[in-house]
């Protein structure tokens, strides 16, 4: 009994305590008219990522956002494509291996020979190292990987366009980063074909 009306008397000592003002960071606030910050969540970084952040530490995160979500929207669209069906002609190694004997999913991975994963990653490190680069002082945004060599009519939108296709583009590839990981966690489970049309 004692303890109960201790613990109601500090409750009630608590009330009458100053309140303690909520901190406001200015750089937070300086990044909610990014672009990205969009309805219907607006502004969303529940991990606090660039809650004490500078322009240059956003601008990394951008772009590795940028850089995943493109990775993703390859790899969903990848994944979808072998799971249909589609396959190379013809044979993956010598031994007579042929590309439709390949799976998809986790189980294609493993299938794949050793040397055929070897050039994967030989060509996805040159692409990563040699290729895929925001060249400082060509680009017009972060993420900017035409590097004054590729255009493809990029250059005839106006600004509002080019504003509205680069957040479609960053929303496709948040998108694509979580429908990646469904795929990923579905194959696992082993009930990813539920999830396809005409299951």
């Amino acid at each position: 009994m004692k303890t109960a009306v201790l613990a109601s008397l500090i409750a009630t000592a608590a009330a009458f305590a100053p309140a303690k003002q909520a901190a406001t960071t200015t750089s937070l606030n300086s990044f909610e008219s990014e672009l990205g910050a969009q309805d219907p969540l607006g502004f969303f970084d529940p991990l606090g990522l660039v809650e004490n952040a500078d322009q240059a530490k956003f601008d990394r995160l951008r772009f590795v956002e940028l850089k995943h979500g493109r990775i993703c929207m390859l790899g969903v669209l990848g994944y979808l494509v072998t799971a249909a069906g589609v396959r190379l002609p013809g044979d993956i190694d010598y031994a007579g291996t042929k590309f439709a004997d390949i799976g998809y999913g986790w189980e294609g991975s493993q299938q794949v020979p050793v040397a055929g994963a070897l050039q994967i990653f030989a060509f996805c490190g040159f692409l990563e190292l040699g290729v895929m680069k925001d060249v400082k002082g060509t680009g017009e945004f972060i993420g900017d990987f035409r590097n004054g060599a590729l255009d493809f009519g990029w250059d005839k939108f106006d600004a509002e366009t080019k504003l509205q296709k680069r957040a479609i583009e960053l929303n496709n590839g948040r998108a694509a980063q979580m429908g990646m990981l469904g795929l990923m966690i579905h194959d696992k489970l082993g009930n990813v074909e539920s999830l396809f049309p005409g299951n």
